[in-house]
């Protein structure tokens, strides 16, 4: 067996697929370049080399940069892209929330893509492209956040979490996590997780960094920086205070253009309806499309939404005038913070943005964007879709063969076929032979109603209700019957049960729920050197990685 295949995974979102395969020429005015031109690479890098004017100085970025990649234990290779970054080179970036131990596997994917398409672009331009990933630790959400899902020694989902601390609903970044709470959560995972040779190494370096970790983003930031440090990934907090300070000029365009940038989403939105798709993200009329973090109301999260003469929270108890909010953009910009529609714009004057990597609901949220660039005399950069992997091991690799099921069967018709298999081997036909009875029952017992009814019509539902109690009796044997044979295959069912927790757990792809910790403490760095060494594709896809 090879160490991968590829399988096509359906795409939710008609209007990512639609993006990726090019099968709706009238989404190229949403999107402008294709990731699957090589001509648009070369293209998007001259572009980015005459719009320098409209970005963040390269060499503050590249300071706050160090400042924030330090206090993560930045290895040589970061430290070395952000010197790249200070002399003007171009990043592909892409990012996530910050999630427990990195979240779900998705997290892992999406940096493993952002590295490999720099990498791509690099060879392609024969100039260095530097590896980004942005942490949204702006984000509020706590529940997306606070969890990790293993699979524990009884080969059972478990979800870890920690609860949100008291206190206002502010951004993961800004959320306090006490050391007894990383203690009891690393106690929980330590128990979850199956003995292993690498598991005493793991739980100590985790118990490590949380040592240092204030927050969700900092425990975050370390394991990234751990697991991607040879690969240059530089890593920024959208939340960190040095990098505010940074995006002051621009929270002050967002403002100033924020009438036309709420046309341009509009419009977007109103033309991505017209063509009969569904919309990712909320164009909220009257919405500023950026947040606030108001010390009155201690530091929670706040959408800001347009007033008469200003800017008011969405239940209107506080308001700013536009003067007062161009202040606070300009003297106070920690207190500000973009949502999922200015958030593109504010990337791209920070960097000069060759592609940023973006998963299937981003790419159709970032389809209402487009205008909104244009507004501020900017341009979208590549769409680069994330790469998608399953990891097989080597016991569920070895199940499959056993049932023959195909990693499709999985992901499609599991239930159909554990079902089919368990009736292959009910070698005395219950299911058959209960059958025959009930259809006799039914032949036999029927001339009786009909009898019953020509004493008194009212006696045919009585005995129809009477038939179908009897039947449901019969059936009730029969499952009773199936359950007591079934007992003898019961390691088979775990087995079964077993493929499918790994590879769909709770029925979703497993990208989606399992913490990348699962693999960490079966294979100590050896699945991350395998996902690196796994196919990738401008265009994205899924490949399934053997372990």
């Amino acid at each position: 067996m090879t160490n991968h295949e590829s399988y096509r995974l359906p795409i939710a979102q008609p209007l990512t697929e639609a993006y990726i395969h090019q099968t709706d020429d009238r989404i190229a005015e949403l999107y402008g370049y294709h990731s699957g031109s090589e001509r648009d690479w070369e293209r998007r890098y001259r572009s980015l080399q005459e719009r320098t004017a409209l970005r963040a100085d390269k060499a503050d970025v590249a300071e706050a940069l160090r400042v924030y990649n330090r206090k993560a234990g930045a290895a040589p290779a970061v430290l070395s892209s952000i010197d790249q970054i200070a002399e003007g080179a171009p990043v592909v970036i892409g990012g996530q929330q910050a999630g427990l131990w990195t979240g779900p596997l998705l997290v892992i994917h999406k940096a493993v893509t952002i590295i490999k398409a720099a990498k791509s672009a690099s060879e392609q331009l024969g100039a260095r492209v530097v590896p980004v990933f942005w942490i949204a630790g702006e984000d509020h959400d706590w529940d997306e956040a606070n969890h990790a899902y293993v699979i524990t020694a009884e080969q059972e989902l478990r979800k870890l979490s920690a609860a949100r601390p008291e206190g206002p609903r502010t951004s993961v970044s800004r959320t306090a996590i006490e050391p007894a709470v990383w203690e009891q959560l690393l106690q929980e995972l330590e128990q979850a997780l199956p003995h292993s040779e690498f598991k005493p190494q793991i739980v100590e370096k985790l118990a490590e960094l949380s040592r240092s970790s204030v927050s969700l983003s900092d425990m975050f930031a370390s394991l990234l920086s751990q697991l991607f440090g040879a690969e240059g990934l530089v890593l920024l907090d959208a939340d960190a205070p040095e990098i505010r300070k940074l995006e002051s000029p621009m929270f002050g365009k967002l403002l100033q253009y924020n009438d036309e940038l709420e046309q341009a989403y509009i419009r977007a939105a109103e033309q991505v309806k017209a063509w009969g798709y569904t919309l990712q993200a909320d164009v909220v009329p009257g919405s500023a499309n950026l947040f606030m973090f108001p010390p009155e109301k201690g530091g929670e999260r706040t959408l800001l939404h347009k007033s008469e003469d200003g800017y008011r929270d969405r239940k209107g108890g506080s308001h700013w005038t536009k003067e007062e909010l161009r202040r606070i953009a300009e003297e106070r910009p920690e207190l500000l913070s973009n949502n999922v529609l200015t958030r593109p714009l504010m990337q791209d004057y920070l960097f000069p943005v060759l592609g940023t990597v973006l998963g299937p609901g981003e790419i159709a949220y970032w389809a209402l964007t487009g205008g909104a660039f244009r507004v501020l005399s900017m341009e979208m950069p590549i769409i680069v879709p994330r790469m998608s992997y399953t990891l097989i091991e080597g016991t569920i690799a070895k199940y499959m063969t056993k049932y023959e099921l195909t990693f499709a069967d999985v992901m499609e018709s599991f239930e159909a076929r554990k079902e089919a298999w368990l009736k292959e081997q009910d070698n005395l036909a219950i299911e058959e032979k209960f059958s025959a009875v009930k259809q006799s029952f039914q032949e036999s017992y029927q001339p009786l109603i009909d009898l019953a009814a020509s004493v008194q019509a009212g006696l045919a539902k009585l005995g129809e209700t009477n038939m179908a109690k009897i039947l449901e009796q019969i059936g009730y044997m029969e499952a009773k019957t199936s359950d007591a044979y079934n007992k003898q295959f019961e390691a088979s069912i775990r087995q079964l049960d077993r493929i499918a927790t790994a590879i769909t757990p709770s029925g979703k792809p497993q990208e989606r729920v399992l913490s990348m910790v699962v693999y960490w403490n079966r294979y100590g760095d050896a699945w991350l050197s395998k996902l690196m060494e796994a196919p990738f594709s401008r265009t994205g896809g899924h490949e399934i990685v053997y372990l």
